[in-house]
């Protein structure tokens, strides 16, 4: 069983610095693609950045050159350093874990959400 535990959100400043972080329980983690996903009030939920079990890394557009996404395969951690931040980045952060199951496909895992807040 998985268990996503995230921290670190807050009300932040535009222009600002936030880092969220995830600990996950269970011993697939390192074998996993891990990542955030944000949703705003009214809107669905978007791929922000994601980390291969190699490191490779993807981000959304407009995130790139501001977020810089982490793992730790030692301590079953992943982390979301946000710079840069603008009111539009507002959002739930969810980390996601997800694994390819034999004989069933894609599975993901999901955190409780952590509230992001920038003020203009």
């Amino acid at each position: 069983q998985v268990r996503l535990v995230e921290s670190g959100g807050g009300l932040v400043q535009s222009g600002g610095a936030l880092r969220v972080s995830c600990t996950a329980s269970g011993s697939i983690f390192s074998i996993s693609t891990v990542g955030w996903y944000r949703q705003a009030p009214g809107k669905q939920r978007e791929m922000v950045a994601v980390i291969t079990s190699y490191g490779t890394t993807n981000y959304a557009d407009s995130v790139k050159g501001r977020f810089t996404i982490s793992r730790s395969n030692a301590q079953n951690t992943v982390d979301l350093q946000m710079n840069s931040l603008k009111p539009e980045d507002t959002a739930v952060y969810y980390c996601n874990l997800s694994n390819m199951k034999r004989g069933v496909g894609r599975v993901d895992y999901w955190g409780q959400g952590t509230q992001v807040t920038v003020s203009s």
